[in-house]
């Protein structure tokens, strides 16, 4: 039992040594820690302060957390990295940095659209193109927003659903805010009948646009005629209304319609509609007038 604690002594006294040689560099890896961790804190309170008194800043909230979280996480890893080298365990520190590259790559395939959905995030909140109740349209569908989220925008649709919508659909396609300028442009398509006096069917529905009462005073409505039809001399008018709620856009067209063809049936305006007209003289064909017509009981 002696013999073997006597065996023993050489080893103990190696490890001594060699923990007393360590100790030194022990000591500065976890000094490193703890200064690259003061550090890290220092820096992401400096940057929130930082966006909290910087007025234009002041919405930015939500993209202050995450570039001060990121830059946080970052000081903390090289933090850790150096206090390995200083160790000596670089071995250690390249196997890490292969086993999170591997797991990188393998994450950014698992995960590429969630990645894409959160940077379109990242920009939708940075740029701002529409803030919370605009009226909208992303990707097909139109309502207003509920919320911007990081990697779904969700709205309110005309039928009373939530639609969720991916970040990235919105910044793939084209999407339109129809409250940028809180105000609307509604355009009427009609015709009328050939038998119409042109100018004074301009003059009658300007005449009844003018007294709409959400109508705009500049700029003013105009009216245009758009092309010969089958059937019809068509026509559109055009006008500007105030506009915050999709009813504010419903109101004005339904009163523009009303009021047009209450006027058109004064006037003896003729809406028009799809007519079909018979030529019986042409080649081969008969003339109904030939022949009297009878009626059979």
């Amino acid at each position: 039992m002696r013999e073997n604690i006597f065996d023993l002594l050489p080893i103990l006294k190696k490890w001594d040594e060699g923990a007393f040689h360590f100790l030194p560099n022990i000591l500065l890896a976890v000094l490193v820690l703890i200064l690259f961790y003061a550090l890290a804190k220092i820096i992401r309170k400096i940057l929130l302060k930082t966006y909290v008194n910087v007025r234009i800043l002041k919405k930015q909230a939500d993209v202050a957390k995450l570039v001060s979280s990121i830059i946080y996480i970052v000081l903390i890893l090289s933090g850790v990295f150096l206090a390995l080298e200083i160790l000596g365990l670089e071995s250690v520190l390249t196997k890490l940095l292969a086993g999170a590259g591997i797991i990188g790559i393998i994450a950014g395939f698992a995960f590429k659209d969630i990645a894409s959905n959160m940077f379109a995030g990242l920009l939708l909140n940075i740029q701002k193109p529409f803030k919370d109740d605009d009226w909208v349209m992303l990707d097909g569908k139109y309502g207003s927003i509920l919320k911007i989220g990081w990697i779904t925008t969700s709205l309110k649709s005309i039928s009373g659903q939530e639609v969720y919508v991916p970040n990235q659909l919105i910044y793939n396609s084209t999407f339109t805010n129809y409250s940028t300028f809180n105000q609307r442009r509604i355009i009427l398509k009609s015709g009328v009948s050939y038998g119409d006096d042109l100018d004074k069917v301009k003059q009658v529905a300007l005449d009844e646009i003018n007294k709409i009462k959400a109508l705009l005073k500049s700029p003013g409505p105009d009216f245009y005629f758009t092309g010969i039809g089958g059937y019809a001399y068509n026509f559109e008018v055009r006008f500007w209304i105030e506009f915050e709620q999709q009813t504010d856009y419903l109101d004005a067209m339904s009163e523009a319609i009303m009021r047009i063809k209450k006027r058109f049936e004064q006037e003896n305006i003729s809406i028009a509609y799809p007519v079909q007209t018979l030529d019986f003289g042409v080649k081969g064909g008969v003339n109904i007038f030939d022949k009297p017509i009878e009626l059979q009981r």
